[in-house]
């Protein structure tokens, strides 16, 4: 072994003690947030403890779905803004298909993957292949996504089945069960492990992380980067299609021209959860850990009655201590 390889072995174990230490201490402040939530909301405001912990997941599914999708386009260097308009997107057409077109059910479902999908892969197009700037390319897909929901539902909701209506399955098999069983954490779990492993243990991944830390070493090197750039896209779309079908059994409704700000929820999980804004560092379980960092301070706040603006501000700061952490640890790296 070369003294440059056995540096670069170094460098690489040291990232991961380094991440390894961010998710233990973000792991904590999750644990420290739910049992203060629960101790505090049971005690001073009565509330229903397993009542809280289920709101805590049914708000946890689709921006889980959109916060594993994004974490793949953040690690290559990139980002993507129109995660929360594309989900949107695909559950509106999906609903005109089943409300509109009479397609079955799980026909319509396929097609609001699909539609996502396609949207995933207009943005890698864009990104690697036209050279367009991530953040403006997916801030023109955002728009893009929002104006054709609109214009193929016709500015009309869209309805999904409740439990009561014929295709009630809907319900009971993404969000929960009647006696109130939370079906929707095994699908989340699944594609978690899913997720996991093409970021991990796939050349998929590998790649990935070779084009967030240089994408021209990565080239130079001999890796396809447009192709695997694309594919991390098309893999972000994938999971914002199936975050459309926890939205919309979760809310039943879908309203047009809706969408914008969810990317900034999901994206906030991601990067509290240590995936670095500048590429090349990330993990999905970070994330997941963040996404439901979010999800107890969203239902934790609105438990104990603060107020809406407060919630906002206050998730706020959170993100920007979270991105100031992320600074401080790329300074701590270059100067090492």
């Amino acid at each position: 072994m070369t003294s440059r390889e056995g540096a670069g072995m170094e460098k690489q174990q040291g990232k991961s003690r380094k991440v390894s230490l961010q998710q233990l201490l973000t792991l904590a402040s999750l644990v420290v947030l739910l049992i203060f939530f629960m101790v505090y909301g049971s005690v001073a405001k009565g509330i229903s403890i397993p009542s809280f912990l289920t709101n805590i997941l049914e708000s946890a599914y689709y921006i889980g779905f959109l916060a594993m999708g994004v974490t793949f386009a953040i690690i290559t260097g990139g980002i993507d803004l129109s995660v929360g308009t594309i989900m949107m997107c695909g559950a509106l057409i999906g609903g005109v298909a089943f409300n509109v077109w009479g397609w079955p059910m799980i026909t319509a479902l396929i097609l609001c993957v699909a539609v996502a999908t396609g949207f995933g892969l207009l943005n890698g197009i864009m990104v690697s292949r036209l050279k367009l700037v991530p953040f403006i390319a997916t801030m023109g897909t955002m728009m893009i996504s929002q104006g054709l929901g609109s214009i193929v539902s016709q500015t009309q909701t869209m309805r999904y089945p409740t439990m009561a209506d014929p295709d009630g399955w809907f319900k009971e098999v993404f969000l929960r069960t009647q006696s109130g069983f939370p079906t929707g954490i095994f699908w989340l779990a699944g594609f978690f492990v899913i997720a996991w492993f093409l970021l991990n243990k796939t050349r998929f991944g590998k790649y990935t992380f070779a084009i967030g830390s240089n994408e021209e070493a990565a080239r130079l090197s001999g890796i396809d980067t447009k192709k695997w750039l694309t594919l991390d896209y098309v893999v972000d779309g994938f999971f914002c299609g199936f975050a459309g079908i926890f939205y919309a059994a979760t809310f039943t409704t879908v309203i047009p021209g809706t969408g914008n700000g969810l990317e900034l929820q999901a994206i906030a999980g991601v990067v509290i959860g240590g995936t670095s804004l500048s590429g090349g560092v990330g993990s999905m379980t970070g994330t997941m850990i963040g996404v439901f960092i979010m999800a107890v301070l969203r239902s934790g706040l609105m438990a104990i009655s603060v107020p809406q603006q407060w919630q906002t501000l206050l998730i706020g700061v959170i993100v920007i201590l979270a991105v100031l952490i992320d600074i401080a640890r790329q300074n701590r790296a270059n100067k090492a």
